[in-house]
């Protein structure tokens, strides 16, 4: 608690002021659109601080802060889990982040996560990071073992850099399910216009690699204005402010926020290792469909290291929004967890169902954990 009043970034005096003035420079735009000002936060721990220290509570006049598609494993293809529960009944060790443990594969299919297949024999263990996978594969040369490579740009370099450099032992092998985040914007903006979004706060920790200037065409092509933010409640509220005020002054831009970390231009250096050792795709989000340059897979001579590759098989696109579960619409800010007939009754926390109550990041996990 202490840490917390001492920290200007969660000061509640100044938090109260920029609310006020957030509620301030809205009245206007509140009245000329005839309902709140809509805000998209993208990112999944946005949605944590905006949960967490209820900044819902504080805006909740005039502004509307709509939880976006900032969740890796919510939108991880439920058939890259049914492959690798197989392949850990038959010879390989699954290595795979805690996040993604309890990720359901595809309607149907039993057991339906590695957690349920590790409870009947299954060979997964759970990883905190690339390197651990590494460490343990190289000690067990005679065995084979495959990393579930999941998350956006932030993740990517985690196992972008050890593969570039060679770090990588040859019984290792790694399934990408790694998806950029900037096309997932433009296809929501671009097919579910619906969704009625005013303004956008964009991820900081995504945009610490890819730079700021990636967001740029939120602006320019969709008139929408953005801010990079960091993620401290201040950070938040000071992005909620900047972006009425844009919109208040009918000039729409883009501003970051998060400059003590982020630069326009990202990290030169790990984005020329991750473009050398992946090539954009087209790709599947769950629940939603393919969006043309969101994922990556390796490039040669990496290849070799794919378990898609070294087995022979091509990605394949299968059926896996589970009955009953709305997470696809929640990803995309056209509902909330708690329109969902199953938040909080077949579908919680400690047993989830959806793929959005299972990973820190989901809307619904965030929103079930504050109740």
């Amino acid at each position: 608690m202490q840490g917390e009043l001492s920290n200007p970034l969660r000061s509640r005096e100044y938090g109260l002021k920029i609310a006020n003035e957030v509620n301030k420079e809205s009245e206007n735009i509140v009245k000329r659109l005839g309902r709140p000002v809509r805000i998209m936060n993208f990112c999944g721990t946005h949605e944590w601080t905006i949960t967490h220290y209820g900044i819902r509570s504080l805006v909740s006049h005039n502004v509307e802060l709509i939880p976006g598609p900032g969740c890796p494993v919510c939108i991880t293809p439920g058939y890259y889990v049914d492959l690798l529960i197989d392949l850990s009944f038959n010879n390989y060790t699954v290595l795979t982040y805690g996040d993604a443990y309890k990720l359901p594969g595809t309607s149907g299919k039993k057991p339906r996560s590695l957690f349920q297949a590790a409870s009947i024999g299954g060979r997964v263990r759970v990883v905190y990071s690339f390197t651990d996978a590494v460490k343990i594969a190289t000690e067990k040369p005679s065995e084979k073992f495959v990393f579930f490579a999941v998350g956006f740009e932030t993740t990517i370099p985690a196992t972008a850099i050890p593969i570039f450099y060679g770090k990588v032992p040859d019984n290792l092998y790694v399934l990408i399910a790694y998806r950029y985040t900037p096309p997932v914007m433009k296809y929501l903006l671009i097919n579910h216009p619906e969704v009625e979004i005013d303004g956008i706060i964009a991820p900081g920790h995504v945009s610490a690699i890819i730079g700021s200037e990636s967001w740029r065409f939120l602006p320019d092509e969709f008139r929408l204005p953005v801010v990079v933010s960091g993620f401290e409640p201040i950070d938040v509220l000071t992005s909620i402010l900047l972006i009425v005020k844009m919109l208040n002054e009918g000039k729409p831009n883009l501003v970051n926020e998060y400059s003590r970390v982020v630069k326009p231009e990202g990290s030169a250096f790990v984005k020329d290792i991750m473009n050398r050792v992946h090539e954009n795709v087209d790709s599947y989000w769950r629940g939603i469909g393919v969006i043309p340059g969101s994922g990556a897979r390796l490039r040669e001579p990496y290849k070799r290291l794919d378990i898609l590759t070294h087995l022979g098989l091509e990605e394949e696109i299968v059926e896996d929004k589970l009955p009953g579960c709305i997470c696809d619409k929640v990803v995309l800010g056209l509902t909330k967890p708690v329109d969902c007939p199953l938040f909080m009754k077949a579908c919680k926390p400690q047993s989830p169902y959806g793929p959005c109550m299972v990973s820190s990041e989901g809307a619904c996990r965030i929103w079930a954990e504050s109740i």
